[in-house]
């Protein structure tokens, strides 16, 4: 053959491949051109197109400098002709020094002394390993299909995008298949043909421009007050307010109990807020909520939980009704982009039939929680067109009017326990809201209180937190809140509840947890074990989810997921801790204050 001879050994740093003089077709192939190889060539070069386009220079095989000239003045000299431009006289080629090529051979084996199937490594793909071996063994499975065969071996599946074993492949496939290289045919040609760094796609969005963060209309004020935040989601919401010389639990026992005595007012403007209208907006909330509501009247306000097609909670909220086919749908802070494309998705590929349109008006409206046994006095001096009389505005309701003359939505709902009120206004006016509440209730000593205090007072009610007492492993019936799934309706993740592990008794419940000692808090996610021993393993039976010390009861309380917590109230149960101790602490009901309701209702 002549192109063999006697084995030498180089000494080297590198090795170098190349894939040979290959045109680079994503284009043409991109306008559905068709390619054709040429055999003498060693290529596939540009054949019948579909679109209107021209190939010129190096892209259709010319390869040399004068080639490529030559064949970019008559392309452009066609394409002139084509618009109905009459041709200029001949441009003088430009002075180029020849090129010549030399003839080109395809050898995509090297010859060795091994049989190509004995072993040896011939390598086509140098970065994924591929050899002529794999090749042939594709075919002999079945793969023989261009497209099949690169998948099997990964053969140009690399960085390169087979820019320097494509070709090669591609022969050996042939020569495995009896078949010509044409017939064979390329894999898809997919941009960008040159690597795009991470960065040129990143763009601007780097930095603080990554993850923009999100504030609400008070949150000049927050930060006057020399607010410690928390992120949640993007929003940056005020974790708690220290005065001076306060700790942290200096500064959270005194928000809370300026609620649970008075009045405190939270910045709610993240929770999630979703306008549903039209005449089937009932009928959506009836899917997407385990609970019935078809009958909720207008101006009332009702609490769902939102479930996955795999029946786990994953997302819970107030949603009122505004009117005849007009809903608002409140979602967690953190939720609710999810919640809004989990609406659209069903709507879109299952239920298209449905009118309804969700608009996400989260950033549209500033949002006061209002809460603690003044409340309602605190809202009756600032708004003269809404009755907050029991009767005319009971617990999970909603009444249109102005608070300290501004346009004002008033929902009547509690996460904290206490009477509790959820004032809306459009976002412009959320400040002068915020300044006109804290004005009236100097009064009454009112407070703000960020988010800790209130994940104390929701946990001293045993009111649960999406995404902290759930973890994508807990169903409606695991916290107990079996009371909020329907029996008589259809719904998301319905059928799922049913399942035989959905149902047994050893499944991890939603329970309180008392320590023995109570100035001892447990740590979030405190492992549960019913037997301490020296050392690890020990079998867990549950997990601690929340965790606070209470100023209202002067104790620790916690809440956690045990398995068949419900059955066990009154159980001592321990939680090994890092330094080899260990806490004993009772099953109790997770409602540790006002398990009646009385000072939400009343």
């Amino acid at each position: 053959d002549g192109i063999t001879g006697a084995a030498r050994d180089f000494s080297c740093d590198a090795l170098l491949m190349s894939g040979g003089w290959t045109p680079a077709l994503h284009l043409f192939s991109q306008a559905q051109g068709a390619l054709r190889f040429d055999a003498a060539a060693g290529t596939f070069l540009p054949g019948a197109a579909r679109q209107a386009v021209r190939c010129a220079g190096s892209c259709n095989g010319a390869f040399t400098m004068f080639e490529c000239l030559a064949e970019g003045e008559a392309a452009g000299r066609a394409a002139a002709a084509d618009a109905g431009i009459a041709p200029a006289a001949a441009t003088p080629m430009p002075a180029v020094e020849g090129d010549t090529r030399g003839p080109i051979r395809l050898l995509p084996i090297i010859p060795s002394a091994d049989q190509e199937d004995a072993g040896s490594r011939h390598f086509v793909d140098f970065q994924n390993d591929v050899t002529a071996a794999d090749i042939g063994l594709a075919a002999r499975e079945g793969y023989i299909s261009v497209e099949h065969s690169k998948r099997y071996t990964t053969a140009g599946m690399g960085t390169d995008q087979g820019k320097t074993s494509n070709v090669n492949a591609l022969t050996l496939l042939a020569e495995a298949r009896g078949a010509p290289v044409s017939e064979v045919g390329t894999t898809t040609f997919r941009p960008p043909y040159t690597p795009v760094t991470f960065g040129a796609l990143a763009g601007r969005d780097i930095g603080p421009f990554f993850a923009p963060e999100r504030r609400t209309p008070m949150q000049g004020w927050h930060e006057a007050q020399g607010a410690a935040f928390e992120d949640v989601g993007q929003w940056r919401r005020p974790f708690y307010y220290p005065r001076d010389g306060e700790t942290m639990e200096d500064a959270v026992a005194r928000e809370v109990l300026a609620v649970r005595r008075s009045v405190g007012i939270l910045d709610a403007s993240t929770l999630g807020k979703i306008d549903l209208k039209g005449p089937d907006a009932a009928a959506l909330l009836d899917w997407v909520y385990t609970n019935d509501w078809d009958r909720l009247g207008e101006g009332r306000c009702r609490y769902g939980l939102m479930c996955g097609e795999d029946g786990m909670v994953f997302d819970d909220g107030v949603t009122a009704r505004l009117g005849p086919e007009h809903y608002l749908m409140h979602t967690t802070s953190g939720n609710a982009e999810r919640v809004l494309g989990w609406l659209e998705e069903w709507l879109q590929t299952e239920w298209p039939h449905m009118r309804v349109h969700c608009t996400p008006v989260t950033d549209q409206y500033a949002t006061v929680a209002v809460a603690g046994p003044n409340a309602r006095r605190l809202l009756a001096e600032l708004c003269w067109d809404i009755d907050f009389d029991t009767a005319a505005f009971p617990h999970m309701a909603v009444r249109t009017g102005t608070v300290s003359g501004l346009p004002a939505r008033v929902l009547r709902v509690s996460y904290t326990g206490e009477l509790s009120y959820e004032v809306n206004v459009p976002s412009d006016y959320g400040m002068a809201l915020w300044r006109a509440l804290l004005t009236a209730g100097e009064t009454y000593g009112i407070a703000a209180f960020g988010t800790e205090a209130m994940h104390v007072l929701r946990a001293e009610k045993g009111f649960i937190l999406v995404g902290q007492d759930t973890d994508g492993t807990v169903t409606p019936a695991d916290l107990g809140m079996e009371w909020a799934v329907s029996k008589r309706k259809d719904f998301l993740g319905k059928r799922s509840l049913s399942r035989a592990n959905m149902v047994t008794n050893d499944r991890k419940q939603y329970v309180g947890l008392l320590t023995e000692d109570p100035s001892v808090v447990l740590p979030d996610g405190a492992h549960a074990v019913e037997t301490v021993k020296p050392k690890p393993p020990m079998a867990a039976v549950g997990h601690v989810t929340s965790s606070y010390f209470s100023p209202t009861l002067g104790r620790s309380i916690a809440l956690g997921l045990i398995s068949g917590g419900r059955s066990r109230t009154g159980e001592a149960i321990h939680f090994p801790l890092e330094d080899g101790s260990a806490v004993a602490a009772n099953i109790v009901d997770p409602v540790f204050f006002d398990p009646k309701g009385s000072r939400m209702h009343g």
